[in-house]
Parts: structure tokens; sequence; C-alpha cells
């Protein structure tokens, strides 16, 4: 069964080969100049598509056409090559060139999840009783699109986090207009506010004390964003423990969600071969 329908995972797929670079059928430091042929780059990706959707293990996933040690090897090689970070670099440039990032209101909050394996960034969670967690402070466009994370312990407060999840706004280039922030009454401090000022960002901050509803405001986009990602079974229960192996999991559920996002708005307002028969 696949993991994400074809007509999410082959754009994404086209763009993932274009980013390799080129490597011979059989490996050349091999002593009698030959070996078994490398297994096909899309094998490998499409297994680690599996692993993320449906968290699993590598022994689970692996079969007679591609090793769990074959998994590793190319997701490490690939992490190196930096092809997670640059892939979802590109969907953003497609998102906004097609539709448009609303990177006048952004959204700032932090989301707990399990980590049982524990691992770099995992620490006692205070809602899972002292068991192992990982925090992510996620930023988002006005609409939810991801535009970056910054991952700690789960026992880290949200508000020091804020400062290096902005950070991830240079990854943007230079931004144009004002900047509006929502963030949520765990943010409600003069120090936030100092770091807003230093920043020129405009901040809208719930207060404690007030019920939710009353002053919502914008930032349920980046409460909606968690959910997508947390629907990547690997990310709601990650067993990896290097933040490197994290970060690209992360990076490529973020691809997946602005490219299915960019289908979906662009489906009434454009054209092209492969648009689906029915908006996704």
């Amino acid at each position: 069964m696949p993991a994400l329908p074809s007509w999410l995972t082959e754009p994404r797929w086209e763009h993932f080969t274009a980013l390799l670079p080129a490597r011979p059928e059989f490996h050349p430091g091999h002593p009698l100049g030959c070996h078994r042929r490398r297994v096909s780059d899309r094998i490998v990706f499409d297994k680690m598509l599996q692993l993320l959707r449906f968290g699993c293990s590598y022994e689970a996933i692996a079969d007679t056409t591609c090793s769990a040690t074959t998994i590793r090897s190319n997701r490490d090689e690939w992490i190196q090559l930096g092809v997670f970070a640059r892939l979802k670099q590109i969907a953003l440039e497609c998102y906004d060139r097609t539709v448009g990032l609303v990177l006048d209101q952004i959204a700032v909050d932090a989301a707990i999840t399990k980590a049982p394996g524990g691992g770099e960034a995992a620490g006692r969670s205070p809602v899972d009783r002292g068991k192992q967690g990982l925090k992510r402070s996620g930023m988002t466009d006005g609409y939810g699109i991801p535009l970056g994370r910054v991952l700690a312990d789960a026992n880290r407060h949200d508000s020091p986090l804020l400062a290096p999840t902005l950070d991830r706004l240079n990854d943007l280039g230079p931004l144009l207009g004002d900047i509006t922030v929502h963030l949520d009454a765990g943010y409600d401090s003069d120090k936030t506010r100092a770091l807003l000022d230093e920043r020129g960002i405009h901040g809208r901050i719930a207060q404690k004390g007030e019920k939710a509803p009353i002053q919502a405001g914008r930032r349920w986009h980046v409460e909606r964003t968690h959910a997508w990602q947390n629907a990547f079974h690997r990310l709601a229960r990650c067993y990896e423990r290097h933040v490197s192996v994290i970060d690209a999991y992360f990076d490529l559920a973020d691809t997946i969600i602005t490219v299915r996002s960019l289908i979906r708005r662009a489906w009434t307002t454009h054209r092209w071969d492969e648009r689906p028969n029915r908006r996704p």
C-alpha cells in the first residue's frame, strides 16, 4: 500500500532526484571491480516515505528490495548533502511563486510529543509523567505553511525557544513590510516583548488569565500545522536519537504539507497535466 498518493509523491521525487549526485551502477571501490548493483534511490525514497507516514521500524519496512542498513546509509548520505533541507526550500519557493506566503502574519507555538528512545533532544516530559519527550517550537505563515522549527527537551519552556525559532526567518531572505507574530499566553512576559521590539516585529500575545476563545487570534494556524505533522507517526512518536535525522524527517514532512497545500489551493486557479481529477 503506498504511503501517499502519486499526485503528491511524484512532484517531490522529480525535485529530489535532481538534487542527488550522479553515482555509478556498481561501487568503484570494490577490490575485484564487481559488486551487486546499488539499490535504486527511488526505492529508498519510497521506503523513507513509508517510515515517515507509518512510524514503523527500519527492520519492519525492509524487504528483499532494500535492507534496513541500506535505508540508514542512504539517509545519512542525503542528510550530509543537505538534500532534505534543500527539498523543503524548493517547496517553499514553489508555493510562494504560485500562491504566495503570508509573511506579514506568522504564528509560533510549541508542541510536545513522545520520544521513547531518548536521544539528543529528548527530556523528561511534564505532560507524560516524566517519560522521555521531544518539544518542537514551530513557526508558520498566516495560512499554516511550516517555515521552520527548533527541537529541544520536553521540559524546556516555550519562551526561551522563541528567539532561535524567529531566526529561521533569515532562511527566507529579506522580508518586506511589518510582521506580526501571534503567540499564546506562555509568551506573555516583558522579556518576550523586548525581544520582539529589538527585531522590529509586532506581537499579538494572549494575556494570562483570560480564556482562549476570547483572544484566540490567528495562532490556530500553527496549532493546525502541529496536527498535520503529528499525522506522520514517526514525528508523533519519535524513536530517532540524533537531531540531524529528526530534522530530516521534519523537512520531508514539511515538504509534503507544503506541496499538498499548494496543489489544494491551486486546483481551482491553475491547470497542469498531472492535476488531480478531484480537489484533494
